[in-house]
């Protein structure tokens, strides 16, 4: 490599330090050397001087000096049964892309007391590919469902630019606790973090200090006024986004044991062991070919859940929120 490189900030890497953004991509550069390529300009941000604790954003471009080599880490040995679990959860795989249907409790990426995560896991997908897969968005640990993987650097790039541009169509199928009225809408809330107090974070509504987050939602199906399945599509990509505001509707997602309708009254209903929040489907334009299209069916403890309700499964689909 003899130019310096310019790298666009993937979703998956929002709003991380950069020097944490330098490790994870070039694990081999050492932090007195970054700091002296940031101190003499070499390292850039959008074109403009930077310091290690600031944080990027997708779609941001990160100027590589020449010199720094991408030295991925030694990837951490899949058992058999590991790489097995992962690969029987492709759902679409091409030259490109791969998109898995995630399960609940499975982690994106690894972080204090996470064992196994989709990340520690790409290694296995790599099928014929000379490349590791790499992450380009995310999904909360407790939430299920389509998540794709770019299975090249140029894949990555334009997987990132659709995200950055907007042009990236997600639903999400939830079970609530209430019906929200009306009965579609627009939730334009804004977000912000905050310490929980248990060495967590909470997000809030933040009217003033907040990052804008705007949701599609749409009734689907009720069971009286007790629960009801909503189609909810993003429109920004903030954290806890969905959860956030669905309890703002007065509907807060069954199982979310941090935002509010942990469970129901028994009554005879299925008890609810999960955040019952699935990532249904996700369309992405791509520069070269069709768009990709793929939708990632129910688990089994969700079907039980939609059959108990008498909620149909395929009257959900078509027409979005």
């Amino acid at each position: 490599m003899t130019g310096a490189r310019r790298i666009a900030v993937a979703p998956a890497d929002s709003r991380i330090r950069l020097d944490r953004w330098f490790r994870r991509h070039f694990p081999g550069l050492g932090h007195a050397r970054l700091e002296k390529l940031l101190r003499t300009g070499q390292v850039r941000l959008d074109g403009g001087r930077v310091k290690a604790s600031d944080r990027v954003a997708a779609g941001q471009v990160v100027r590589v000096p020449p010199g720094v080599i991408e030295d991925p880490p030694a990837a951490r040995p899949v058992s058999a049964a590991d790489a097995a679990f992962v690969r029987a959860l492709v759902l679409y795989r091409d030259r490109e892309v791969i998109a898995i249907d995630k399960p609940s409790g499975l982690a994106v990426q690894g972080g204090a007391g996470i064992g196994v995560s989709v990340d520690s896991l790409l290694e296995a997908l790599r099928f014929e590919s000379g490349e590791r897969p790499r992450l380009v968005h995310r999904l909360d640990r407790a939430t299920s469902g389509v998540l794709v993987l770019a299975r090249s650097r140029r894949a990555a790039s334009d997987l990132a630019a659709a995200f950055r541009e907007g042009a990236v169509r997600k639903e999400y199928w939830a079970l609530v606790a209430g019906v929200p009225s009306p009965a579609r809408g627009v939730v334009d809330m804004a977000l912000a973090k905050r310490p929980d107090g248990a060495g967590g974070e909470r997000v809030t509504g933040d009217a003033e200090g907040g990052r804008a987050a705007r949701t599609v939602y749409r009734v689907v199906d009720r069971a009286r006024n007790v629960v009801s399945w909503l189609a909810l599509s993003p429109l920004t990509g903030r954290t806890h986004q969905l959860r956030v505001h669905c309890r703002a509707l007065g509907a807060p997602i069954l199982g979310d044991r941090k935002y509010g309708a942990a469970d129901l009254p028994r009554d005879g209903r299925p008890p609810v062991r999960r955040l019952m929040l699935h990532a249904r489907s996700i369309r992405i334009p791509r520069p070269r070919g069709r768009p990709l299209a793929v939708t990632a069916p129910l688990d089994a403890e969700m079907r039980a859940h939609w059959s108990f309700y008498g909620f149909d499964p395929e009257r959900g689909g078509g027409d979005g929120p």
